[in-house]
């Protein structure tokens, strides 16, 4: 149990007796189920003017409730035996292809089938930098955008790429289909990043953001999208895909920032985003390193039925 600094305290006067005490205790918004409140009653974090009560007990009116809510435990990442792709792996570092539909770490409503469950499965040598739910992770990506990922396997190596990433050292590159006519074939997007406080699970173009900088090209053109290369100068959380979206340009198949209509034309489930190349230097040995990844299937074929018009 945790000390009584970490919990949190009710403490409140019946107002009006006669309830049992599972079900009074359930009008205090933080017990939301008489479940719970049994749960607290047996633990023995409830007191009724200073005395443990069985759950049938009826309250009195006067009577002084005090209950004692444990802080939430996290529940403990584990190591899962799920397959995924290694370009490169030595004693400092991995580099690893994601496939689009898996989270990249844990987080709340994610503690399983996450990336960092696979790479605890492959090697007990992961870096602690990023706490116990991120351990080995230098930089992540959304759950449905796939692609490549550096992962260090150690505090020296995690803090040297850290680093260079912090100095756009690292060059990621990605491939993106677009929706519209995007002109010119060149360009860089300058544009502030922030959270949406109106929708927290979207990132939008702000003032007060952070600074934001994504380059692209276009590779191909189609009737009504557009195939570019990108290449991240920054990297914040949902860069790319809240970038296009701002100029009017979303990723295909992205359901959050625009694209949704046009993904499900094209039969898509996820966004067009595919982390295929990457370039750094080795955090040890300095050595210059270059890893490309090629589309996944369902990829391919969007492209494909662009180019040919048939579907398989």
């Amino acid at each position: 149990m945790k000390t009584l600094k970490e919990e949190k305290l009710i403490k409140g006067e019946v107002k009006e007796g006669g309830e049992r005490l599972d079900i009074y205790l359930t009008r205090y918004k933080e017990i939301y189920s008489r479940s719970l409140a049994e749960k607290l009653i047996k633990a023995k974090l409830v007191w009724v003017d200073g005395k443990h009560r069985p759950k049938n007990y009826r309250v009195k009116k006067g009577e002084i409730i005090k209950v004692v809510i444990p802080s939430p435990q996290e529940p403990q990442v584990i190591p899962q035996n799920i397959t995924f792709k290694v370009l490169f792996e030595d004693s400092d570092i991995l580099v690893v292809s994601k496939p689009a539909g898996m989270v990249t770490h844990p987080s709340y409503g994610h503690y399983q089938d996450t990336l960092v469950n696979a790479l605890l499965f492959h090697t007990k040598n992961l870096s602690q930098v990023g706490g116990p739910k991120r351990p080995g992770i230098v930089h992540r990506l959304d759950k449905d955008t796939s692609g490549l990922l550096i992962i260090a396997k150690n505090d020296y190596a995690h803090l040297r790429l850290v680093e260079d990433l912090r100095e756009r050292k690292v060059k990621r590159t990605y491939l993106a289909l677009v929706c519209g006519n995007i002109s010119p074939d060149y360009g860089t997007i300058r544009a502030p990043l922030g959270r949406d406080f109106r929708n927290r699970k979207k990132i939008k173009v702000t003032p007060r953001g952070r600074e934001a900088i994504t380059h692209f090209k276009v590779l191909e053109r189609f009737d009504k999208y557009v195939l570019l290369e990108i290449n991240l100068e920054t990297g914040r959380t949902h860069q790319i895909r809240t970038h296009l979206s701002f100029i009017g340009h979303p990723v295909v198949g992205d359901f959050i920032y625009g694209g949704r209509k046009e993904g499900k034309e094209l039969g898509m489930k996820r966004q067009f985003l595919h982390a295929y190349r990457l370039e750094f230097l080795h955090p040890r040995t300095g050595k210059k390193l270059f890893f490309q990844d090629e589309l996944p299937c369902d990829l391919k074929k969007v492209l494909k039925y662009l180019r040919e018009g048939e579907r398989d």
